[in-house]
């Protein structure tokens, strides 16, 4: 929707559950998402932020890609380039198979504008998510 109320703070959905596949293995990738983004001409229902996240989530994956295409669907439906996105997981191929390290999980990012560009305004992110 239209943002008519000019708001131009960056606006974090965090937490949102992210269960996938790995397409590898065939065995669950489960974790969350940290999603922001400073509004430009457009906000957004809260809600679709995590419905973005889940219908990425919803084919096998892997997590570098599912961390692109939140970023770069968020960046073309809110018209703009300040999207920060950071998704933690536990894969369950390294937890149940192979390895079978049960404390690790991956970690991944996507910034872009001024995530990407001002220092400032990443760590205000990186403070808010990890809160």
């Amino acid at each position: 929707i239209e943002n008519n109320v000019s708001y131009h703070d960056i606006v974090i959905e965090k937490n949102i559950t992210s269960i996938s596949v790995c397409e590898h293995h065939f065995v669950t990738i489960d974790g969350f998402a940290h999603v922001g983004y400073i509004p430009n001409k457009k906000i957004v229902g809260l809600s679709k932020l995590n419905r973005v996240v889940d219908f990425f989530s919803a084919r096998p994956q892997v997590q570098e890609r599912l961390t692109r295409q939140i970023f770069e669907s968020l960046k073309l439906i809110l018209e703009t380039e300040d999207v920060a996105v950071v998704l933690e997981a536990k894969h369950y191929c390294v937890k149940g198979r192979g390895i079978r390290d049960h404390n690790s999980s991956t970690i991944t990012s996507a910034m872009g504008g001024a995530f990407m560009n001002e220092s400032a305004c990443r760590k205000e992110f990186m403070d808010l998510v990890r809160r």
